[in-house]
């Protein structure tokens, strides 16, 4: 890869060379990110462009950020795993909510067709922090408010005191077939991807949990050693912290790991609403598909 800062005097260097060799054409990619920075109150949001030639196919767009980073050290983004498994480096590409350490330049970017005045293959990535969420700086969101949303639906298992007092020293033992129950489910990683993709959540983020927190509701409710499934489901049905979800399926056509937030929320609704809260008793029934 490399950056091409004279792209236009660059192409009409080897302009003649192109036009009779166009299976040796090179494919430039076109970065626009949008860049800001909290700290400089004088500072307002601005797009800085960069051209990239990838020599490397099978390249992803984090590694394309590390690069372009050598050229401008300011720039400022998330990551760490590298793996598609911590979830830091979400971010917003062309319109839609990516991991960038998964975003694959040779899957994601098709060369457009030539014009009789084309001298190469020409595309564009227009790269923007997770939308609605408060921008610390560049790439970098806040995301206090998402974890604290995250926090009160206590993300762990949670037992009767008189039965940790039985089972202190004894293993919990779980059924496979409900082991299985959490499949689909455990896997969020909390990169916040399906929830900033969300309109519901866009406007009521102060009183609407959004997809990924309740997605995480649901793997502690259908936890099989879990024993405060009565105490979840009865907070999830207070006020809009459930019930803002209008079934946009944003977060599942989103969701970088292919889960589908969307049907456990729909699944959390028939709950609160078809079993009897005094008499909870519900991995046994047929509400679950």
């Amino acid at each position: 890869m490399k950056v091409k800062y004279n792209f236009k005097n660059e192409i009409k260097n080897y302009t003649k060379f192109w036009r009779n060799t166009p299976e040796l054409l090179p494919t430039y990619t076109s970065i626009s990110i949008n860049r800001f920075n909290i700290k400089n109150f004088k500072s307002k949001t601005y797009i800085e462009k960069y051209f990239v030639t990838s020599e490397q196919s099978n390249a992803m767009l984090l590694d394309v950020l590390f690069y372009l980073q050598q050229y401008t050290p300011s720039l400022s983004f998330r990551r760490s795993c590298r793996e598609g498994i911590c979830g830091s480096c979400g971010m917003n590409v062309n319109g839609t909510n990516v991991l960038a350490c998964l975003f694959s330049l040779k899957k994601n970017i098709v060369p457009n067709k030539f014009l009789k005045k084309d001298v190469v293959k020409y595309n564009h990535l227009m790269i923007n922090p997770l939308p609605h969420m408060p921008v610390v700086k560049d790439l970098v969101v806040s995301l206090d408010h998402f974890y604290k949303q995250y926090n009160s639906i206590s993300p762990f298992r949670k037992k009767a005191e008189s039965d940790i007092n039985q089972t202190s020293n004894q293993l919990n033992m779980t059924k496979k077939k409900d082991r299985a129950l959490i499949d689909g489910v455990y896997e969020c990683i909390l990169c916040a991807c399906c929830s900033t993709s969300c309109p519901s959540y866009w406007w009521n983020s102060q009183s609407y949990l959004g997809p990924a927190v309740l997605l995480q509701a649901f793997r502690w409710i259908m936890d099989p050693n879990d024993h405060y499934t009565l105490e979840r489901l009865r907070y999830l049905d207070d006020g809009d912290k459930l019930h803002k979800c209008h079934n946009i399926m944003n977060c599942s056509l989103t969701c970088p790991k292919g889960l589908k937030p969307a049907e456990s929320i729909s699944q959390i609704k028939n709950m609160t609403k078809t079993v009897n809260i005094k008499t909870l008793n519900f991995r046994n029934s047929n509400l679950i598909n």
